[in-house]
């Protein structure tokens, strides 16, 4: 029986094939571990290792330290949260990085079978390395390139466990992104308050016992994956020319990125200087009990999973009486409920100051829920658009040139993470709302002006419309 027969026949996990099971666990350990590391990472960097003694034990941290501060500007005396802030700015940024070197990896070198196993080891070793203060950079590193093997190429499997047209693939990825929250959402439960509650080298540990969890249960269930495709070869086919349309669509896609990473700063600094200004300022008790400070990206998480669902119901009842926006609408909407989050952040922090107080968790609470909204209405709709928009010819590469805002993101959000403790945290935060409502006005412009370039209707593209 062939491989493709085999999943159509195989409906194990929830009318899916098993490997679906495998796949959604592994993946959901996966984040588990992932989250629950970056939940712990500049918080720990801020309260202990970047502190004398530990910092002077870190292997290597001098030189490393000089070239991230040639590169980003950071002067010599830079405060402790500006060099944390600087760290996770590169570090999230290369991880949006390297799924390409891990996809080329898969494709010409070992399958993607292999690399997964590959990037499961190395993020193993990664989260363990953490727990010593010499191997730190060595264990960013592991993570890194870990990372970028497992991400793109575990997504990859779930596509490929389906025959063309078989019409559960959608659901299949509704599923396991489903396992992609359960493990975010746990993450700082469990990860995060072993971490501040018993100490940091305890919420790292268990950080790689997920990661270690998720390379079992991906092991058990190999035998019932597909084989792997065949391995590219080198030379390239001819590919189809790109007519004058398709090249100003690109031209306006790229164009679009740096507003893109503009449009999601607020989200990405929920775990840099958000986490290390709650951690400071805000009173974090809840009905007379004080919360770890990690359990905000728990909140994060279950706020944003509300909100995804939640949006895909608003805009069907939207449509049945009001004609539904497209992309560049709802990320137009997106931004300015944005702007929202980050004025919530700001006032709370002004009634703070005024009345020399800590800053009231019920801001951060509507923080969330603005957030949550906009990224609801962002993330999955920027990813629809390149999708749908591209020029068929180059659509791949186009997906490709997408995740490029969060890299520019990330760098960014680790650049204005070194500002917290240069400005007052409301202007700090009325910053973060400017530079939203800024992308926010440009998305409107391009909406006004470029609609039709970008919509299903255009003409004169050189393949059909998608």
């Amino acid at each position: 029986m062939t491989a493709t027969a085999v999943r159509k026949d195989d409906k194990a996990f929830l009318g899916h094939p098993k490997a679906l099971g495998y796949l959604a666990f592994s993946e959901a350990w996966e984040r588990f571990s992932y989250y629950g590391m970056q939940s712990l990472l500049v918080l720990y960097m801020v309260k202990q290792l970047l502190l004398s003694p530990h910092v002077e034990a870190i292997a290597g941290f001098e030189a490393f330290r000089a070239v991230i501060g040639s590169i980003y500007g950071l002067p010599a005396d830079a405060s402790t949260q500006a060099v944390a802030s600087t760290i996770f700015g590169l570090y999230t940024s290369l991880v949006y990085l390297t799924p390409i070197v891990g996809g080329f990896i898969a494709d010409r070198i070992l399958g993607r079978t292999r690399t997964i196993v590959v990037g499961a080891i190395l993020m193993s070793a990664g989260h363990f390395l953490m727990a010593f203060d010499a191997s730190f950079l060595l264990a960013l590193l592991c993570l890194v390139l870990g990372t970028g093997c497992f991400k793109g190429n575990i997504a990859g499997q779930v596509g490929g466990l389906y025959a063309e047209g078989d019409l559960r693939r959608a659901d299949a990825f509704q599923i396991f992104y489903l396992g992609i929250n359960a493990g975010v959402i746990a993450a700082p439960l469990i990860a995060g308050t072993l971490g501040e509650g018993v100490g940091w080298h305890y919420g790292f540990g268990a950080a790689g016992v997920g990661m270690l969890i998720a390379l079992a249960i991906y092991l058990v269930g190999r035998r019932h994956l597909p084989p792997d495709p065949p391995l590219r070869r080198t030379d390239r086919a001819e590919r189809p020319k790109l007519s004058a349309h398709d090249w100003r669509t690109v031209i306006v896609l790229v164009a679009l990125i740096p507003v893109l990473a503009s449009s999601v700063l607020v989200n990405q600094q929920i775990f840099n200087a958000y986490l290390v200004w709650a951690d400071r300022s805000v009173d974090m008790t809840f009905f007379g009990t004080k919360l770890p400070t990690t359990w905000l990206i728990t909140l994060d998480s279950i706020v944003s999973v509300s909100f995804l669902a939640g949006m895909v119901v608003f805009w069907r009842v939207w449509a049945k009486r009001f004609k539904e926006p497209d992309e560049i609408g709802k990320l137009t909407v997106g931004a300015f409920i944005s702007v929202l989050g980050a004025l919530s952040l700001a006032a709370g922090a002004a009634v703070a100051a005024a009345t020399g107080t800590q800053v009231s968790l019920w801001w951060l609470i509507a923080f969330e829920i603005f957030n949550s909204a906009a990224f609801a209405n962002m993330l999955p709709v920027s990813l629809a658009l390149y999708a749908r928009a591209s020029p068929p010819a180059v659509v791949g590469t186009m997906i490709g040139v997408y995740y490029l805002h969060l890299v520019i993101g990330n760098q960014t959000v680790g650049v204005l993470g070194t500002l917290l403790e240069k400005m007052s945290a409301t202007h700090f935060w009325l910053m973060h709302a400017g530079i939203a409502a800024g992308a926010a006005v440009v998305f409107l412009v391009v909406g006004r002006f470029f609609a039709r370039l970008l919509s299903h209707e255009a003409v004169g593209r050189g393949g059909p419309a998608h």
